[in-house]
Formats: structure tokens, sequence, C-alpha cells
């Protein structure tokens, strides 16, 4: 009795086409980070080896699922954040278009949560959930964290440099003729938060206007602390002529506090703000702000995953995109 035929793997059109598996995977896959000549190289080899990818079957080769598991740190406003929404969608994407289940766990303290079954762990930021990343790279489970560079821990991350990016903006501000310019920080227990509060500080600090405490306010994100943050410095006795938000909707909420005050933006005074949320452009004036790529971060770690699942591939990988300014109405020169 012949014995049967072996079916061709991801492995042979690796060898065939001289690239890694890691590559091939991404060309199966359809993902956009190859360049052009392996693509053709392997997509060669796919033809000549009559090669037809069976998914499931690679992933429990390798003890892994078609599942992934996404990781959203509890905060005030959760379900109407622009960074947690845009980061569902984003990896909800990636998913899709590779036939993963996606399981969503929101992380309000630093308890255990079940990781039986999956390929692969997405943690958006790290707040007060350190164990379970740790736990997650004890279990031999391949990580990903988006907004956090993770600094000692040995997991892959995409982020942005928000330190860069306030800076910008402010020095944005400082190039309009401002001098008395206030902020709105973020939490100041979010790596985010921290590292806008210093580039704001750094831009003051490199044109020489000193740093007056009473226009650093601290808000967490949320609407409601824009709109304490928004009264205390419009109360001021020397009120600030420009107010960088650390968030859209921080910068949204003190706009509207500004024209309950009876002041015209951007004539009486100039808000900036981050992350590039489209509510930006439908605002009663359209904000000028810090687009930071949330939907392309959230996208490359689930990409980040599945090469790690697919190769042999060990090494920590750190990637930082940039920060663009994005020009709007909101702000004008003195």
């Amino acid at each position: 009795m012949a014995s049967p035929k072996k079916e061709n793997s991801i492995q042979d059109v690796a060898r065939i086409a001289g690239v890694s598996e890691a590559t091939v995977s991404r060309v199966i896959n359809k993902l956009g980070t190859v360049r052009k000549e392996n693509r053709i190289k392997v997509e060669e080899a796919v033809r000549k080896l009559k090669f037809s990818p069976n998914v499931s079957a690679q992933r429990l080769a390798k003890g892994t699922s078609n599942s992934l598991g996404l990781v959203i740190p509890h905060y005030e406003g959760i379900f109407f954040s622009f960074f947690a929404l845009e980061t569902l969608r984003g990896v909800g994407i990636a998913c899709e278009q590779l036939k993963f289940d996606l399981v969503l766990h929101i992380a309000s303290n630093e308890k255990s949560f079940n990781m039986k079954g999956l390929g692969g762990v997405i943690f958006a930021d790290i707040l007060n959930n350190r164990m379970q990343v740790e736990e997650a790279i004890s279990a031999g489970i391949n990580c990903a964290v988006i907004n956090n560079d993770p600094g000692d821990l040995k997991i892959d991350s995409i982020s942005v440099d928000n330190k860069k990016g306030a800076q910008l903006a402010v020095e944005y501000l400082i190039g309009l003729g401002h001098k008395d310019i206030a902020i709105v920080t973020g939490d100041l227990s979010t790596q985010a938060g921290k590292d806008r509060l210093e580039g704001y500080k750094k831009a003051l600090d490199l044109k020489g206007i000193g740093l007056r405490e009473e226009f650093i306010t601290k808000g967490d994100y949320s609407r409601r602390s824009a709109r304490i943050a928004g009264e205390n410095l419009l109360s001021l006795e020397r009120k600030p002529t420009a107010i960088f938000s650390s968030s859209d909707d921080m910068a949204l909420e003190v706009i509207q506090v500004a024209m309950e005050h009876n002041l015209k933006i951007p004539k009486d005074l100039s808000i900036l703000g981050f992350d590039d949320n489209p509510q930006c452009i439908y605002a009663p004036v359209a904000l000028t702000t810090v687009r930071q790529p949330l939907l392309e971060m959230a996208k490359r770690a689930v990409n980040l995953l599945v090469d790690k699942n697919s190769s042999s591939k060990k090494e920590v990988e750190r990637i930082t995109l940039p920060t663009q300014l994005v020009i709007r109405d909101s702000c004008q020169a003195i």
C-alpha cells in the first residue's frame, strides 16, 4: 500500500523562497509589512508547491490557538474613551483579517485572569496590572504592549514618543507668541500622562519660559476632570492665553468651559489637544491636536504576535512611532 503523500508545509515554502517562515506567514495572511521582492518569491513558491495553508493546523502544531487576548486597564469613562475604542477597533480589524477570535478582558486590579487557550495577549498599556503581564510572560505566552515602553519587562512593545509629541505641541504655541501656557495633564499614574507633562516642561525650559505651578492642573483623561481643571485655570488672576490638554476629550471639555465663560476660541484663548479624535473636526471650533497612530499601533501589535507564533524568533522588539501636529482652528497668534 502506497504511503500517503506528504503535504507541503510553511517551512517548505520558506526554503524554496529563500525567506523566513515569518515572512511567509505575513504574505499568506496578507499583511502589508513585506518587501515587494520577498512577496513575489513567496507567491511563486506557493504556486510551485501548490501550497494551501491550514492555519488551524499550523497553530495547533506550535501549541497556540486562534484566539488572542486584549487586556485594557479599567479607568473612568473607558467605554467612552477614544484610546480604548480605537485600540479595540485596530486589534479587532487585524484579528478579523487573520481569522482569529478576540477575547477582551477589562483589568481593574492585579487579579489573575484566565489565559488558557490563548495564542497571545495584547496589553493596552500597563497601569495597575503589571502582575498580569509578568504572569503571561512566565507562562511562555507571546505578549505585546501598546502605548507603553515596558522597560525591564521582556515583552514586545509599540508606543509613541509622548514626550516629543507634547513638546511639539507646546513649542507650536510658543511659536505663536504664547508664554502663559497651561496644561491639563493626563492621569499621572500612566506613562503617557507623565511623559506629556515632561514634554510640556521641556518645551518651556528650552525656550527660557519660567514654569508656573498654578498652570499645571491635574486631569485623568475624563471630561469631568477637564471641566474642574478648566474652571480652576479660568479663575486665576493671571489667566493663561493657551491651554494644552493631554487628550482631545479633555480639550473639547475645556473649549466648552471657556465658551461658558464667554471666551472666544481662539481669539481669547488658544486650546490644543492630543490624540486626533475624529470629534475634533466637528467641535464648535476644529481642534488643533497631536495625532498618535492608535489604529496602527493596535494592528502592528497583532502582527508582532503572529510573527512570534509563526517563527522561532524570540528577540524583544521595541517600536516607537512618531506623532504629528495637526493644525486646525483652535489656536492663533497673540
